[in-house]
């Protein structure tokens, strides 16, 4: 997958999973133990983007910012990008099918598509708000 991809699904996966927690739908115990392990390595090596992603949905989350502050904390920490990996596997194959259902929403691949010809050199686009 790719690590942009893998990022997008990672935030988009805590979002919809504190979304859902808010309902009387549930997610596995696997999802949020995947959730939490994500959140606490990431805090370790980007304190302020954990802070940023707790605070929403209250808060708007600029997505582009977040996805690429993932991505650059995972290639530079192992750690990081094996517990992004994990939590997006566990979001993926997870049976609730309001998340699967988010999940599946293009805007995920999109935003990664964006972001990535947004720092390809020369590249250029436009990464508006992403709401779940």
């Amino acid at each position: 997958m790719e690590p942009l991809t893998t990022a997008a699904i990672a935030i988009g996966s805590i979002i919809a999973t504190k979304a859902l927690e808010k309902t009387t739908e549930n997610v596995t115990g696997t999802l949020l133990d995947k959730t939490g392990k994500f959140l606490v390595t990431l805090k370790k090596h980007s304190p302020h983007t954990v802070a940023a992603i707790e605070k929403a949905p209250e808060q708007p989350l600029d997505y582009g910012k977040a996805v690429l502050e993932v991505e650059s904390a995972a290639k530079a920490n192992p750690e990081v990008a094996q517990a992004a990996q994990e939590l997006a596997a566990a979001a993926k194959a997870e049976p609730n099918p309001k998340l699967a259902e988010i999940l599946a929403m293009p805007n995920l691949e999109k935003l990664a598509d964006k972001i990535g010809q947004v720092v390809m050199p020369g590249g250029t686009g436009n990464i508006q708000n992403q709401s779940f």
